[in-house]
């Protein structure tokens, strides 16, 4: 049976040096083969690099924000008229509490706020949670890549979200 949890109240935000170490702490835990923490750092300074974090509404006061509040992240790096899905993280403690939900939603309005026609991202094959999310946003399989991931060695599928019109 699937562990039930309640939605977590979270505010999207735009992410800061001050996140580096949190989100590679994510990254560590979700990912095989992580990204390190300079990878998120040059993505902050770069104008096609959308990152955001998700932190825990009852954490920020007085915009002093706890070490343990960033829940999730996502990367949307976008060109012209495409995006792609860079990564997207949960930390463990708030899988399945829609934090993801929200980033994702968060990355497609801005796409579509943004004239953005196509998003693509890459999923393992066996991410069941992650695909029927994608799923449940209108993605739809457009390829796989063999042996894309290593740690264990797996496809990824290259999955793509059209703007509705």
């Amino acid at each position: 049976m699937h562990d039930a949890r309640a939605r977590e109240s979270v505010v999207l935000r735009a992410a800061s040096p001050a996140d580096v170490g949190a989100m590679a702490a994510i990254e560590l835990a979700a990912f095989s083969d992580p990204w390190p923490a300079s990878a998120f750092r040059e993505l902050m300074d770069r104008d096609h690099a959308r990152v955001i974090v998700a932190v825990r509404n009852d954490a920020v006061r007085d915009d002093v924000v706890r070490d343990d509040a960033v829940r999730g992240y996502c990367i949307l790096l976008h060109v012209l008229d495409e995006g792609e899905i860079g990564n997207i993280a949960v930390t463990p403690a708030a899988r399945g509490a829609g934090v993801a939900s929200t980033l994702l939603d968060d990355a497609l309005a801005f796409a579509t706020d943004h004239g953005l026609q196509s998003v693509f991202l890459e999923v393992r094959v066996s991410n069941a949670a992650a695909r029927g999310l994608y799923d449940s946003r209108g993605f739809q399989v457009v390829g796989r890549r063999r042996a894309y991931y290593q740690q264990p060695i797996e496809d990824a599928l290259v999955l793509r979200w059209e703007r509705p019109t």
